[in-house]
């Protein structure tokens, strides 16, 4: 680590510590040439994932839209708040398990489907309704029936 006073190369950490609730690292170090002590932070760096819009615009990930949007699906069903927390937890370890820095709206709304026909088939079909935009009743029936058949 270069000095920040004298512009050395040569600085040791005397002292290493957590700092920010243990998201990083607090050091002290000494410059070898002028004697001066400075403060450097460790942290781990993270690239934010990026979800590409149906509009092919992109932003960065936000975990409260898919919690707002399973809420909504799971309005006045017998869903509890944990089983959400843990659908939500679910769906965010697999798309960061992917270990892509761009992901597509459509694999997020697509693995939130997957595990809500499996818990509520209403609350499936809600959400299904508005994700895929049923244009008329006919597709609104089509899927009706795809839960209807694999109960």
């Amino acid at each position: 680590m270069k000095c920040p006073f004298c512009g050395h190369d040569n600085t040791r950490v005397i002292d290493s510590r957590p700092a920010d609730e243990n998201n990083s690292i607090r050091r002290r170090r000494v410059c070898d040439e002028c004697g001066k002590r400075f403060t450097t932070y460790e942290k781990i760096e993270t690239i934010p994932l990026i979800v590409i819009k149906k509009d092919n615009n992109r932003e960065t990930y936000d975990r409260s839209k898919i919690e707002a949007g399973v809420l909504r699906a799971c309005h006045k069903r017998p869903v509890s708040a944990n089983q959400i927390t843990r659908l939500v937890d679910e769906v965010e370890t697999e798309i960061f398990n992917k270990e892509e820095k761009e992901i597509p709206s459509q694999v997020i709304g697509e693995l939130v489907m997957d595990r809500l026909k499996s818990m509520d088939a209403v609350a499936y079909v809600r959400f299904a309704s508005v994700y895929r935009e049923f244009k008329d009743i006919n597709t609104f029936m089509d899927e009706l029936k795809k839960v209807i058949t694999t109960k």
